[in-house]
């Protein structure tokens, strides 16, 4: 039997363990923390598989199809919702972004639609108010609870037999397929690293450079706010904000820094003024302005990863040690569908090539650029 350790309790860590052991593999998942403590904790929930390349396009929609099935159980719930993402007038770069990435999703089978500013006034009213240049439609998107995908796939993950050793840190040690505890030293015949932000110490340790660099994201919910339900998930490619319904009010997010940061020393929570943009923002989108009528219930900081391409690193990156880390925003959306595929390659099958770690020497120098631009 396979010995696979997991390194990160976050979805796609919980993911990857769980179908490692429901196909017979002897598991072991570390977490430093809790299950979902990390990065995951404070993701925004929202799934889409409007994507222009044809494997993120494959990847989000088996992402989205493993989501609805876990809410068929009623282990989570998935909240059919639609996706809508607009340039404003006056941004006719972003407008031809947009169209030209709404065209190819349909290319890849998506379903999508453009629209002028009349047909989103009339197919979306909610967003009636603001004043776009184009914008896009995608119809099989929704939205969920993070923790609760988290917590879902970490019992199904022990159901299959695998071992969760949460309040566990670790560090490798040798040629990286042993793993380090308080408890002493186990060795594996695989070990995958997903880690999130903290991915690139731990491999650094045993002499294994990525290209991948964490940065600083915000996000905030409001206090309740009447109509908020018909708000669909949108982007705004101008401003470079999203929101989506969440508990009554409007979970906004963006305030990206384009840098990199310490992920074990960074302000986890969000900046005063990102909280004041934010909710000026919401007055530009909502049917009815928000004016003073809307505070923020709570707010934070996260870290999200980049990589040099905008691409995860995804697989093998020495005999027997894998990584998933450099998701740019988009991991837990697509931790179903990648988890599962990591799994497979881990056990001998198929990875993702365009997503392979060794593309990379390691020691690339790159610029961060935030994950959800319409931008290429």
């Amino acid at each position: 039997m396979t010995r696979v350790a997991v390194v990160g309790g976050g979805a796609l860590g919980v993911t990857a363990a769980r179908d490692l052991a429901a196909r017979g593999a002897d598991t072991a998942l570390y977490e430093r923390g809790e299950l979902g403590s990390g990065a995951s904790g404070r993701a925004a929930g929202i799934a889409y598989d409007a994507f222009a390349e044809d494997t993120d396009a494959a990847i989000a929609a088996r992402a989205v199809e493993r989501f609805r099935s876990l809410a068929e159980t009623g282990a989570i719930d998935f909240v059919e919702h639609p996706y809508v993402w607009f340039a404003r007038a006056g941004d006719e770069h972003r407008a031809e972004a947009v169209r030209e990435s709404a065209e190819r999703m349909r290319a890849n089978g998506r379903d999508v639609v453009t629209l002028s500013p009349d047909a989103l006034a009339d197919r979306v009213p909610a967003l009636a108010g603001v004043d776009v240049s184009v914008a896009a439609l995608a119809r099989d998107a929704g939205y969920l609870d993070p923790a609760s995908y988290v917590t879902a796939m970490g019992r199904r993950a022990e159901s299959a037999g695998a071992t969760l050793e949460t309040g566990t840190p670790v560090r490798l040690v040798g040629d990286g397929t042993a793993v380090e505890t308080p408890a002493g030293t186990e060795r594996f015949d695989a070990v995958l690293v997903a880690a999130g932000a903290h991915a690139k110490r731990l491999l650094a340790d045993i002499g294994v450079p990525i290209p991948m660099k964490p940065y600083r994201v915000q996000a905030l919910v409001t206090g309740p706010l009447d109509g908020s339900e018909r708000v669909p998930t949108c982007y705004d490619a101008t401003e470079s904000r999203y929101a989506r319904p969440r508990e009554g009010g409007l979970l906004v997010g963006d305030g990206t820094q384009e840098r990199e940061f310490d992920p074990d020393d960074y302000d986890e929570r969000a900046d005063p003024e990102f909280e004041r943009a934010s909710l000026a923002w919401l007055d530009t989108v909502c049917e009815r302005p928000v004016g003073g009528n809307v505070a923020v219930s709570r707010s934070w900081a996260g870290l999200c990863t980049a990589t040099p391409d905008r691409d995860p690193l995804l697989g093998e990156i020495r005999d027997g040690l894998s990584v998933a880390t450099g998701w740019h925003g988009h991991g837990f959306m697509r931790a179903p569908a990648l988890g599962e595929r990591v799994a497979e390659e881990i056990l001998g099958g198929d990875g993702i090539a365009s997503f392979a770690p060794t593309r990379f020497d390691g020691d690339e120098e790159f610029d961060v650029v935030e994950g959800m631009t319409v931008e290429d």
